[in-house]
């Protein structure tokens, strides 16, 4: 290994140390911190998210990437790293200091301030707060100047290479198959699911999602699992992987598929090379990616039947009152219902594309300008009718319910869809190389599939874009056909069609 690669790595490390400071005090923020602690949080993490700007953009930083991009004698990972490194950097060197600590503060005023309109239910309290993080975020994309449109820009953090006339596109086929399929399915006799909703113990809840993660595979010697108000996953590290859920007593479906969702997203942080903190070849490959493996783990495993084959028993002992006198069969299609709701994070796993498209078309007309913060609540509340026929009746369930653009997260929603249609690909590679896979999940056994996604994803980390690692997997791009082929096999089956 060359000094200057290895100078090059030991800096990187540093900025990476920077970075996770800074995501270990916005992990705090949203999970212990004292609710007077904002302001000062807010400077903390600003000045963290300028040093590590000023380190990652220096010139010599520079001077080493651009060296190395030249250097002929690097392995195939380090090429990728430098490679996508100099990307990363070019992007940087668009931003100022000044800027970086101004998003910074942003994120965390507006954050404060939609937990506040949150517990007061008041769109109005965080408007003006989310007005001004848009037009940075405008500001953003002006900087970036990254694809035809300046939303590409944004999206281009979360998903390298996205653009919006291509996801645009892409709805476009989720409205031509998925919409008329949901139709078809409300004509059956709906599923009853009565029995879902009841008591649940906070404790029981709680102790039943620790077992399934567990099971699932989660590390908690190298992760834990705390209560937020939004589930989330962070890492600071893939040794050091924390995920938070919420629990409703009512609904234990809320926190036990968040788990699982949650679950996912930790167990490809925990399966990145260690040896390669702080560069490329130990990240994501994407938000797109990222979200293939927690949707996977929910949707593909986490409501199919083998998984309820084994774990059904052990639910029926925690909560008998609900589940003794209920089937297996029951139960399984009880927990795939299909029908419009107003919660993103609750909804079924057909209709949430019907959530992520009215947010992916606000984002692009507040970045385009075509439609402003300010009016947001009745442009939501008249899409949710328009798309999902139902009218909301308070924000909390309307426009506050989500914790993203409270975190300046816009070019986000997005990668849930593709998240999904990625991960019924990938399901259906996994089925075919492993056979005999149902059988060990029906059994409990979910160590293959962990396996053999640690061997064709998480091992890659950052080194191929979403595209090229979907090609090195399953042999073709990403394909919408495939989601379509297991929702008709799966509901098909469920309402008989």
């Amino acid at each position: 290994m060359s000094t200057t690669y290895q100078k090059l790595q030991a800096k990187l490390a540093e900025v990476a140390d920077l970075n996770n400071a800074a995501a270990v005090l916005g992990w705090d923020q949203e999970v212990y911190m004292p609710p007077k602690s904002g302001e000062l949080r807010s400077r903390q993490l600003a000045t963290l998210s300028g040093l590590a700007h000023d380190m990652f953009s220096s010139a010599e930083m520079g001077d080493l990437l651009e060296q190395l991009d030249q250097d002929g004698s690097l392995d195939p990972v380090q090429q990728a790293n430098v490679r996508e490194s100099l990307r990363d950097y070019r992007k940087s060197a668009c931003y100022s200091r000044d800027f970086v600590e101004k998003l910074s503060e942003a994120r965390s005023d507006a954050f404060q301030k939609w937990r506040k309109a949150r517990q007061a239910n008041d769109f109005g309290l965080f408007r003006d707060s989310l007005e001004h993080m848009v037009a940075l975020k405008r500001e953003e994309a002006a900087l970036l100047n990254i694809g035809e449109h300046p939303y590409d820009a944004l999206m281009d953090a979360y998903e390298k290479g996205a653009r919006t006339v291509a996801l645009k596109t892409l709805f476009d086929d989720v409205r031509g198959q998925l919409v008329d399929f949901v139709r078809q399915i409300a004509e059956k006799p709906q599923v009853p699911d009565a029995f879902l909703t009841g008591h649940f113990a906070r404790d029981k809840q709680w102790q039943y999602g620790l077992d399934v993660l567990r099971n699932i595979g989660y590390d908690f010697d190298t992760g834990r699992q705390d209560i937020s108000a939004h589930p989330f996953t962070t890492a600071f590290g893939s040794n050091d992987v924390r995920i938070t859920t919420r629990v409703d007593e009512s609904n234990f479906r809320d926190m036990l598929w968040s788990c699982i969702h949650e679950g996912g997203h930790a167990l490809y942080e925990q399966g990145l090379p260690q040896d390669q903190y702080g560069l490329p070849a130990g990240e994501s490959a994407s938000l797109g990616i990222h979200e293939s493996q927690s949707r996977l783990w929910e949707n593909n495993v986490g409501r199919a039947l083998p998984f309820w084959t084994a774990h059904y028993p052990s639910l029926q002992k925690v909560f008998p009152e609900a589940f003794s006198a209920v089937s297996l069969r029951d139960f399984y299609r009880a927990i795939n219902r299909v029908r419009p709701s107003l919660i993103r994070t609750e909804s079924d796993e057909l209709t949430y594309h019907f959530h992520v498209m009215v947010r992916f078309e606000i984002e692009v007309g507040l970045i385009e300008g075509s439609l402003q913060a300010r009016d947001l609540r009745d442009i939501w509340n008249d899409r949710y009718k328009s798309y999902l026929g139902l009218d909301v009746p308070d924000d909390n369930r309307g426009v506050l319910q989500d914790i993203h653009w409270s975190h300046g997260s816009i070019g986000y929603f997005p990668t849930y869809s593709l998240g999904s249609f990625y991960a019924a690909q990938f399901y259906q590679q996994a089925v075919k190389d492993l056979p005999g896979l149902e059988d060990d999940l029906a059994k409990g056994h979910s160590g293959r599939l962990l396996h053999w996604l640690r061997e064709n994803v998480h091992a890659h980390g950052r080194r191929y874009s979403s595209e090229q690692l979907c090609e090195r997997i399953t042999g073709q791009p990403l394909q919408f056909r495939y989601f379509m082929d297991y929702a008709k096999r799966k509901y098909g089956d469920i309402y008989a069609l």
